[in-house]
This record gives C-alpha cells, sequence and structure tokens, in this order.
C-alpha cells in the first residue's frame, strides 16, 4: 500500500476547496493534482494549498494527461451538475476510481449508463453525499437503530435560502441542470431516504418506493425550479415532505417523527453537528457530534477504504441508493413541469 493516497481534483470551484482542505488535514493522503478550464486558473487554487515545504500540487487543463498518470489514485469532480457525466466516463474509461459531487447527472437515464460503465470497467464511482457520512447521522442511526423513537413514521425538512435571480449562474441556467430540486433538495430527500429505512414496510433496512409523489414548485424565468414543495406516501402511511429553494428563507432543519417520539436536527441539517432527541416523558436530550476537520473527511476516508479493498462501490453510499435519488428527482421534476436541454 503506498503511503499517501494521490487524489486529482477536476473542477476548482468553491466546493473544491473544502475537499482540499480535508484532504490536507487527513493523514496519508495528498492533493496530487488540479485540473481546471485553464491552467491559470488551476494555478491559482494550488496556491491555497501549498503548504509547510511540501512539493505544490500540479496543476493544468490536460484531463487526458491527468487520466494516465499512475502516481493519481482517484479524481474528485466538481464541476456545475450538467458537466459531470462526461467527466465520470473519461475517468472511468481510464480506469481511474471516481467520487463525484451530488447530484452525480442529471438524470437516472445517464446515471444507469454510468453506473453500467463502472461495472463492466471494474472502477470505483460514488456520489459524493457527504452528508451521510457525519457523524451526526452515526449518532442519530444509533438511535433509530435501538428504537428510542420507535418506527418512523414520517420525515419533514427544509433546505432554503435566498439568493438574487441571474440567469447565468449554475443555480438558474437549465444547460448547467440548474433548479433547488437538484442543487438543494436532493439533500432533503437522501436524509429522508436515509430516515425512512426504519419505517414500517422497510425490508433489509431499505427505504421503500413511494406509492406517490405530489410536488408543486415556483418557476424561474429560464424554466428551473426557483422553489419545490414536495410529498411523498409510503406504504402504512408514511409520508417525507420537503421544502427547498432559492427565494425563501427557512429554518433549514430536519424532523424524524416516529411512534414514540422524535429525532430532531436543527439549522442545517445537511451539515449538522449536534441532534436532539425527544421522547415521551423524558427532557429533550442534545447531543454534539462534530466534525475532525470540515465534514468532508468521512467520504474522503470511505473512497480510500474502498478503492484499497477493490471495492467497485461503497457500501455505506451504493449505485442503487444513488438510482433511486435521481429516480425520485426525475419525477418530480416531470411534475413540476422542468426539462433540460438534454433531457
Amino acid at each position: 500500500m503506498k503511503a499517501d493516497f494521490a487524489w486529482a481534483i477536476v473542477g476548482p470551484g468553491a466546493i473544491a476547496h473544502r475537499f482540499a482542505e480535508a484532504v490536507h488535514h487527513l493523514p496519508h493522503t495528498r492533493l496530487h493534482t488540479v485540473v481546471g478550464r485553464n491552467a491559470a486558473r488551476a494555478q491559482e487554487f494550488t496556491a491555497a494549498w501549498t503548504h509547510d515545504g511540501a512539493p505544490p500540487p500540479l496543476a493544468t487543463d490536460d484531463l487526458t494527461a491527468t487520466l494516465r498518470n499512475p502516481a493519481i489514485d482517484a479524481i474528485y469532480i466538481a464541476t456545475p451538475h450538467a458537466q459531470h457525466g462526461e467527466f465520470i466516463r473519461q475517468c472511468l474509461l481510464a480506469g481511474k476510481p471516481v467520487l463525484c459531487e451530488k447530484p452525480l447527472v442529471p438524470t437516472a437515464y445517464q446515471a444507469q449508463a454510468l453506473i453500467c460503465l463502472a461495472r463492466e470497467q471494474g472502477v470505483f464511482l460514488m456520489e459524493a453525499l457527504w452528508s451521510r457520512f457525519l457523524p451526526v447521522v452515526d449518532l442519530v442511526g444509533g438511535w433509530l437503530q435501538s428504537g428510542a423513537i420507535g418506527e418512523v413514521r414520517a420525515v419533514q425538512s427544509s433546505f432554503c435560502f435566498s439568493t438574487e435571480y441571474d440567469p447565468r449562474s449554475r443555480l438558474f441556467d437549465p444547460a448547467l441542470a440548474g433548479g433547488s430540486l437538484l442543487d438543494i433538495g436532493i439533500y432533503n430527500l437522501a436524509l429522508s431516504r436515509w430516515a425512512l429505512q426504519h419505517c414500517p414496510g422497510a425490508k433489509g433496512r431499505e427505504c421503500p418506493e413511494p406509492l406517490h409523489i405530489q410536488a408543486d414548485a415556483v418557476l424561474a424565468p429560464t424554466g428551473v425550479d426557483q422553489r419545490v414543495i414536495g410529498t411523498l406516501i409510503f406504504p402504512h402511511g408514511v409520508s417525507a415532505q420537503f421544502v427547498c429553494g432559492f427565494d425563501t428563507t427557512a429554518d433549514n432543519s430536519l424532523r424524524i417523527l416516529g411512534a414514540h417520539g422524535a429525532i430532531v436536527l436543527e439549522h442545517d441539517f445537511w451539515q449538522a453537528t449536534s441532534a436532539t432527541l425527544h421522547t415521551k416523558d423524558q427532557p429533550a436530550q442534545t447531543q454534539q457530534a462534530p466534525y475532525q476537520i470540515n465534514g468532508f473527511e468521512g467520504e474522503i476516508e470511505e473512497v480510500m477504504r474502498c478503492v484499497r479493498a477493490g471495492l467497485a462501490e461503497s457500501p455505506r453510499m451504493p449505485h442503487t441508493e444513488t438510482l433511486a435519488l435521481v429516480r425520485w428527482m426525475d419525477a418530480i421534476r416531470a411534475q413540476v413541469g422542468v426539462r433540460y436541454p438534454f433531457d
């Protein structure tokens, strides 16, 4: 085993800085190469992560050469959503393991094709839903598994922030797969699915498929969803309700309601560092679950573990989970009338 696990980043934007920070502070891993649309932008990014007298990461605009470099162990893709698919395909064909920012790709058709390719090539592929690897998820998972609130009956969540409308922004441009659902609503759906593994009808701790999805949206002038409100109904009367949007302010909490109690992730549930357990006739119990670094370390460690073990997918964020999420989002987009040029 090599002493250091070498990463390359494709797409040196804001979210990639958080990834680079976690890599920098984790042991036995390092940032090897940064691939940008132009070498100057990549160079600017690497300058921020040159520390302690160590050699600076390479900066390049040449993805082909990067994929041919045997020193690189895995690729992290952090470009706009619509560009994910082609970069993933090139990485898989080159035999490079991939961690790609959420959503993996904007449509189920694209996701199925890439997952099939990863399996054919025998190359690791994982969607970077970092929230699924947070310490608070382990904490709440322990409460759910112990039956602290009984069977889960409902999940309620909000993820909203107000931002200025800009038709050229990745948030509002349909050519970049803009819209609140894919950008932030995926967190509502992903953590609701995770919680619903403990509801009546869940078999083998897998989230059941909804019997009915009802969604409404406010569309931006570009035609993408500016705000989405959705309700998913499951067997035995279980429900998941959510709102996500770029034009609204919310408490951004997630509440898991059970037969005998409730669990609440308050204030930015997708990056929570504490959770509160409410049970009948007992005082509310709040427990802290801080990050080791900045929250991204969990997914990074999972990829390194899986790649070193020769796995093609993560058991904690498997391909089936990615497909289920994107199928839900496809169904919601179809219902509210959001279409992309590549649909």
